[in-house]
């Protein structure tokens, strides 16, 4: 506990100093309890608990005339299993200027981009979903990344280029906090010996992952180009000889368009996904290549009132051969993949009471995930929420199947700094 806190004290003069070399600072931030419990007493993992944590983040953001610095300190409580203590670097990036087209970023940042709500077709970036699952804030979805980010602004369009030296996964439920199906076994596997993990890409220079978008308003009309290069975001390869999950080699084209229309907004988004290590899909332990494409719009049909709703699918390219190869046994996927999903925002008493509901339905593999919360803010510091993740599937190996013995409720109190 003491190295704790020493640690956090010499990491908060680090910052305060570097902070208050600039021409102005700003320091806000806020104090969390989060506590959550799963509902399924058939749930393998080791607890009932699914989250019990208090965190503190610090933000400190200093600008000048030259440059800006941006820091995001997470120090974080977690006794889910055993007491642990963490200090978390979320963010910490330089920023500045050459000349007066091209901006650059320097540091671990979080990099988001694409149309889509809670859908990422291009958004290529790291995902971190054991925070999603556990009812930690919408902001946690989005996990940091070390990364050189240059961004060209000009008559032409607006071209980001960003270089991540090092592979940056999704955070994915590897049976520690939230069991999963587990083709193998042919169950739901949690707890000791069942712990996932995948070998990452080794630590060269040729494993970087490279994006970038090329955007432009055309009219009222938001459209971007995007590329990717690096390797699936989740461990969906399995190298048959260890029998161990791993992340393939991928490379992604795309577009999208954003405009407002009918008094709402409507978004469309593609790409195609090349699996670098399977081009002839006849590899049946990697993924084939695939198309995706998604739709959306969202109103508000009032001041206090708003919805949208997303449609989107995804085709496996060469399906028959994928059949073909297929090992005998194993569970067979649709040539289409359809996905619904929906939003609904409502405010009450003065917009102090706030109530979101968010479903994922997909029809083709007839499983469905349902986020559900509660917020309300007693002052302008002090809010409370309750919130609740529901997992349902047909078929236990399906995309939202397989969590099915993880529904959970918790309850959460911020204090704003």
């Amino acid at each position: 506990m003491m190295r704790f806190i020493q640690k956090m004290s010499v990491t908060m003069m680090i910052l305060i100093v570097a902070a208050t070399a600039a021409t102005a600072t700003d320091i806000s931030g806020f104090v969390q309890g989060l506590y959550g419990y799963g509902s399924d007493r058939n749930n393998p993992v080791p607890s009932e608990l699914s989250a019990s944590e208090v965190r503190l983040q610090m933000r400190i953001e200093s600008y000048s005339d030259a440059a800006e610095y941006f820091g995001r300190l997470d120090f974080v409580y977690d006794d889910y299993l055993e007491p642990e203590y963490r200090m978390i670097l979320r963010e910490g990036y330089l920023k500045f200027n050459i000349g007066n087209n091209v901006d650059m970023k320097v540091g671990r940042q979080v990099i988001t981009w694409g149309t889509g709500d809670l859908i990422f077709i291009n958004d290529l970036f790291p995902k971190d979903y054991q925070s999603f699952f556990a009812g930690r804030d919408d902001q946690y979805l989005k996990s940091p990344q070390n990364a050189l980010r240059t961004t060209i602004y000009g008559r032409p369009g607006t071209l980001d280029i960003v270089y991540t030296p090092r592979f940056a996964p999704d955070i994915t439920p590897t049976g520690e906090r939230f069991s999963y199906y587990n083709p193998m076994t042919g169950g739901y596997v949690g707890g000791e010996g069942f712990i996932m993990d995948p070998t990452l890409p080794d630590a060269e220079v040729i494993n970087g992952e490279i994006a970038a978008r090329y955007s432009k308003y055309i009219g009222t009309i938001d459209a971007a180009l995007y590329y990717y290069r690096g390797f699936y975001k989740g461990p969906v390869g399995m190298d048959p000889a260890t029998m161990t999950a791993y992340y393939p080699g991928l490379q992604v084209f795309g577009a999208s368009l954003r405009s407002p229309v009918f008094g709402g907004v409507f978004w469309t988004e593609g790409g195609y996904y090349d699996s670098l290590d399977d081009s002839e899909g006849d590899d049946p332990f990697v993924p084939n290549s695939s198309i995706g494409s998604l739709v959306g719009f969202e109103r508000a049909i009032n001041q206090s009132f708003t919805a949208n709703i997303q449609y989107r699918n995804s085709m496996i390219v060469d399906h028959d051969r994928y059949l073909e190869t297929l090992p005998m046994g194993s569970n067979e996927e649709d040539e289409m993949y359809h996905l619904l999903t929906s939003r609904v925002t409502m405010l009450f008493l003065m917009e102090t009471l706030n109530v979101s509901l968010f479903g994922f339905y997909s029809p083709s593999e007839e499983d469905f995930y349902g986020r559900m919360a509660v917020s309300y803010r007693f002052t302008d510091e002090v809010t409370m929420a309750v919130g609740a993740n529901f997992f349902e599937g047909a078929d236990p190996w399906t995309r939202f199947g397989m969590f099915d013995r993880n529904d959970n409720v918790y309850m959460k109190f911020t204090y704003g700094l």
